[in-house]
């Protein structure tokens, strides 16, 4: 394998390895974009042809996968969110400073540009992509359309008008029949920002009432 021990073209090859992980990270929470796509393949490409040229160190993968590991369970466990995104940023960095070979079994990347990428590789987990989840997170609670077929529970009775609890929160509603208070709905549409529904279910205290009767 030819090897070429060229400072210049490791810090090249590292700066977009770097940048292929924060564009794939930036495709993962915000899919179907194409743009961020495009630039991790062009990027990660360019990094994976660098790899043939320079010797890497295999151990390397191992905190890169675990801060990928970190990275997806961070879009799962709201509660844990921002410290899973540090850990990844972490796990990250390292991996990529080490990931090539040096004569004095050093990082090839030069000190100062590995300890600037690294700190911005925080700061963009930190600040970037928890702005960016978040704001997917308050989409999905605050556009109507997303809660369409899901199931909710009347805080008002609905006749016609109403209000229903559902998708964490509570949104007017309206229904062809009048609803009891504590009933579950079924959202079928929307109209604005009013939901329609249908009862799929009768509240338990009312079924009680009924076999007392």
């Amino acid at each position: 394998m030819l090897t070429i021990p060229s400072s210049l073209f490791s810090n090249l090859v590292y700066l977009l390895f770097v940048a292929g992980v924060w564009f794939a990270s930036l495709a993962v929470i915000s899919p179907g974009t194409g743009l961020y796509e495009v630039l991790t393949l062009i990027t990660l490409g360019g990094a994976g042809i660098g790899l043939f040229y320079l010797p890497i160190n295999a151990w390397a993968f191992i905190p890169l996968i675990l801060g990928m590991a970190a990275f997806l369970s961070s879009l799962w466990v709201k509660k844990l969110e921002g410290v899973l995104l540090g850990i990844s940023a972490l796990l990250f960095s390292l991996g990529s400073v080490y990931l090539f070979q040096s004569t004095w079994n050093e990082p090839a990347v030069h000190p100062l540009l590995a300890i600037v990428v690294s700190l911005s590789t925080l700061g963009f987990y930190w600040f970037a992509i928890r702005k960016t989840i978040a704001a997917q997170r308050m989409q999905s609670i605050h556009d109507p359309s997303l809660v369409v077929g899901q199931i909710g529970v009347t805080r008002t009775a609905i006749a016609p008008m109403g209000t229903v609890y559902v998708g964490g929160e509570v949104w007017s509603a309206r229904s062809d029949i009048s609803i009891p208070v504590s009933a579950e709905v079924l959202v079928t549409g929307r109209k604005g920002l009013v939901l329609n529904v249908e009862l799929v279910d009768i509240p338990r205290n009312q079924s009680s009432n009924k076999g007392e009767e």
